[in-house]
């Protein structure tokens, strides 16, 4: 079951939840230095990030899942926002440039589908960047935030689905290295953890940021296995005297 929009609000709206947003736009923004002339998905609950690419990106649209809930983006101005099943998105083929997924992928109920979806409706070699909850951290160990819900990912468990997907990553970070606390000294402090965190446990960061490119022929793991069972060498039946294989001669 999907966090509830008004949670996923709320949290967003306490000071934690701006310690969280400061940690995971900053990666984002090193991924994504500029989108102008762009056009822009995002899906599950990426509000808090769009600021940056709602300014610079050609158009932008907000996709949020219909056992989440909406919440109408922007506020001042044309709603962008659609509701929609995740594995059934209501746009064309190839139209998307950059597509974000936040609050998404861990608690879809067939990530494979939706991620197909996905590279279904973005342009040839465009990019997708996916934000999840890191396996190894305090915060998908915790249920207090959106991120403690649904299937956290290690940067290889989520390198795989990927692949898996017909996509190509290219670039991975990782974020949110302040423990999921809310104690005011410990939130003030965030951005300081960040500093710190990137150096001494790198591996610890609460969020990992994946980018990866969307390639119109890739040998997924899949697709490798059906490969090698087409390519397997036929058994070579033995043939009788006059050329019949010893099972289809007549009696």
């Amino acid at each position: 079951m999907r966090v509830d929009v008004l949670a996923l609000q709320r949290f967003y709206a306490s000071p934690l939840g701006e310690a969280v947003k400061r940690a995971a736009s900053r990666r984002l923004s090193a991924l994504w230095p500029n989108v102008s002339e762009l056009d822009v998905l995002a899906l599950g609950y990426p509000v808090p990030y769009l600021g940056g690419v709602r300014r610079t990106a050609r158009r932008a649209v907000v996709m949020m899942p219909a056992a989440q809930g909406a919440e109408p983006w922007p506020a001042d101005g044309p709603v962008l926002t659609t509701l929609a099943e995740d594995t059934r998105l209501p746009f064309m083929d190839a139209i998307f440039d950059r597509v974000l997924v936040v609050h998404a992928l861990e608690e879809a109920l067939a990530p494979h589908a939706m991620l197909r979806e996905i590279w279904r409706v973005m342009a040839p070699e465009g990019r997708l960047v996916v934000i999840a909850a890191n396996r190894w951290s305090l915060w998908a160990q915790s249920g207090a935030t959106p991120f403690g819900h649904g299937r956290p990912y290690s940067r290889t468990q989520l390198a795989a689905l990927l692949t898996d997907s017909m996509f190509e990553p290219v670039v991975s970070a990782r974020a949110l290295y302040a423990p999921p606390i809310t104690w005011t000294p410990i939130v003030r402090a965030a951005d300081a953890f960040e500093r710190v965190g990137e150096i001494v446990w790198p591996a610890q960061g609460g969020l990992v940021l994946m980018e990866a490119v969307k390639r119109l022929y890739a040998s997924t793991a899949r697709s490798s296995g059906r490969v090698l069972l087409a390519k397997a060498p036929e058994r070579k039946r033995e043939e009788a005297p006059g050329g019949l294989p010893k099972r289809e001669r007549w009696r």
